[in-house]
């Protein structure tokens, strides 16, 4: 996924040209029996078609991204004013989905409507905190926006042409930015010193002598045979002289502003604890990211007992493989011992593939319903890599035109242990993000907000899960491989740990870094990545193990009350097949297949 803010769990945005209204489907994907559409239902798609047409209107990018080339020479208009606008149709679409009579919807519509507007509920209340403030970390932002040439088809004369049209008003894009920013220094909103001292490195990476040597330049370096040399000659000239004019001059004035006025008003501590009303921000934050009420104290709380149930696993399989030493020297050896490490990125790249390779052919093992989307696994541009953690997910193209990418981190194989890999794959890829996304995107009885849109309990979550779905296929096939598992396991229960310490505790970024490495076995520069991940991105990793703990309790359950009728490829059927879902609508529906299958003879 382009990294403006974006990570493995992107928000997936269009379909392919204008996006038509949807019928009266049920949840399963199949055509209701009903012959025809209430009047209500009537409204409540049209709203539905309106909205996301609007949506990718107001977000091009989002809709470049996914195929639907109507923007593709434009990018989001961040001016106030037009944030202002957003929020007020926002506000207004609210009150056109209330004045729909709820009450003569089918149960498929009703579940339609309250997502819909838990939706927008959420984004409104979230409006009022102002984070569009902050419109760029060390993740993503202007400084990345290259990436996403990587995003877009160019088969086309228009494509090139749009492209360049993008550069033509990169600099006003720019300018919105700084403008943002800004303000944001105005009222308070921004992020720590200690991670904004990363992107004037990425910023230089812009500044280029020459326009051929611009990330921006990439799609000018090769073309199809349809279109004529004598309009790629044209098409490159106009590439070089924008880029010269207008791209490079950009990022030259805003370096200056950045490490001039910028970066020193930047917050010298960690924590969103110091911007306005940072409390209520991260408490909103949490319920947002978990679809939950959980408190960060709770948060934390069920952080601190996962630790401790996953380090006594961890204890188990240290004796199984007879280490002689303490927890610690266990995780020197497995950080440092050569064997655990390839040598080269080219290796390292191979390898990913292999895995991936040597998991697509078990997971008829634990699904009967599989994806047709294909996906692929590339390098994290270089660029980025060095800031980056070592995978994440890039959704495919609603129109068929891009597969999905597992993409993974080359930068320094020799801190990528090869412990890792099965985890990491079967996180990002299958059974993971890819099959649930691409699945989810498939579903073409849903409406398209639900068909393209994600929560991260839901995805985040059901990632996590999936790692441990490796034991069913037959995948952890060593102990080194197994504790690679339980590591990523004990990644994500310290994350419940460290953000709200971070964010509501004022713990400081060494302690956050010190707690990380005491428990889990990752390297130390994928440990002061993550944290400073979580420094930027408050409460979006409290999302994967509240999730997964839900998605392993309503496994457990099922299998408890439904014993011999208890079937592992259904139930993930059953959890998919909806798309993503917030956590206690997705309990509801388990809940109800539980009741149906007990039902049955």
């Amino acid at each position: 996924m382009g990294r403006a803010l974006r990570l493995v769990c992107v928000l997936l945005a269009a379909s392919v040209g204008t996006p038509t209204s949807a019928g009266p489907h049920s949840s399963n994907g199949r055509i209701s029996s009903e012959p025809t559409m209430s009047d209500a239902a009537k409204a409540l798609h049209a709203l539905f078609a309106a909205e996301w047409d609007y949506h990718m209107e107001q977000n091009p990018t989002e809709a470049s991204t996914l195929g639907d080339r109507r923007w593709n020479d434009r990018w989001e208009n961040l001016t106030l004013a037009a944030i202002e606008n957003r929020h007020q149709h926002d506000l207004q679409t609210l009150s056109r989905l209330r004045s729909i009579d709820r009450s003569r919807l089918s149960s498929d519509d009703q579940l339609n409507y309250a997502l819909f507007e838990k939706q927008y509920k959420t984004r409104i209340e979230g409006f009022e905190y102002r984070w569009y403030l902050i419109p760029l970390n060390q993740r993503g932002g202007i400084q990345t926006a290259d990436d996403l040439a990587n995003q877009l088809r160019f088969s086309s004369l228009k494509d090139y042409e749009d492209w360049i049209a993008r550069l033509r008003s990169f600099s006003a894009h720019v300018d919105q930015t700084m403008a943002l920013m800004r303000e944001g220094m105005r009222q308070g909103m921004m992020l720590p010193k200690v991670i904004m001292r990363r992107i004037p490195a990425q910023i230089d990476k812009q500044v280029v002598a020459s326009p051929e040597a611009s990330p921006f330049y990439k799609p000018f370096l090769h073309f199809p045979a349809s279109i004529s040399e004598a309009d790629q000659a044209r098409l490159i000239q106009s590439a070089k002289q924008t880029v010269s004019a207008s791209v490079v001059p950009a990022f030259v004035r805003f370096k200056k502003f950045f490490v001039e006025d910028y970066l020193p008003a930047c917050f010298d501590q960690v924590g969103i604890w110091q911007n306005p009303n940072g409390a209520a921000m991260y408490a909103f934050l949490a319920r947002e990211h978990t679809t939950t009420d959980l408190t960060p104290q709770q948060i934390h709380a069920i952080g601190l007992r996962e630790v401790e149930r996953i380090h006594g696993e961890m204890l188990a399989l240290m004796r199984q493989v007879a280490f002689g030493g303490t927890v610690d020297d266990f995780f020197k050896f497995l950080r440092t011992d050569p064997r655990f490490f390839y040598k080269s990125p080219d290796e390292l790249l191979e390898a990913y593939r292999a895995t991936a390779k040597r998991i697509d052919p078990n997971l008829i093992k634990a699904f009967r319903v599989l994806p047709r989307t294909p996906y692929g696994v590339e390098p994290i541009p270089a660029e980025v890599a060095p800031d980056t953690t070592a995978a994440y997910y890039s959704g495919p193209a609603a129109d068929g035109s891009r597969a999905g990418i597992y993409y993974v981190n080359l930068y320094k194989p020799e801190t990528r242990p090869k412990w890792e890999m099965m985890a990491l794959s079967l996180h990002e890829s299958v059974p993971g993000h890819h099959l649930q996304i691409a699945l989810g995107m498939e579903q073409g009885g849903l409406p398209n907000f639900r068909r393209y849109g994600y929560y991260d309990a839901f995805g985040e979550g059901w990632g996590l899960y999936a790692e441990s779905l490796g034991y069913e296929m037959g995948l952890y096939d060593d102990p080194y491989s197994r504790f690679g598992q339980l590591t990523y396991d004990m990644w994500r229960a310290v994350r419940l740990v460290i953000d709200t310490g971070i964010h509501t505790m004022r713990w400081d970024r060494k302690r956050a870094i010190d707690y990380f490495m005491q428990n889990a076995a990752k390297t130390e520069l994928d440990v002061t990545n993550e944290v400073d991940r979580y420094i930027a991105w408050p409460g979006q990793a409290l999302a994967y193990k509240i999730g997964q703990l839900k998605i392993r309790e309503l496994r457990d359950r099922s299998s408890q009350e439904l014993g011999s009728k208890f079937d592992l490829k259904e139930f993930h059927e059953v959890v998919l097949k909806d798309g993503a879902l917030p956590l206690d609508i997705l309990e509801r529906k388990v809940d109800e297949w539980i009741k149906s299958k007990q039902e049955t003879t």
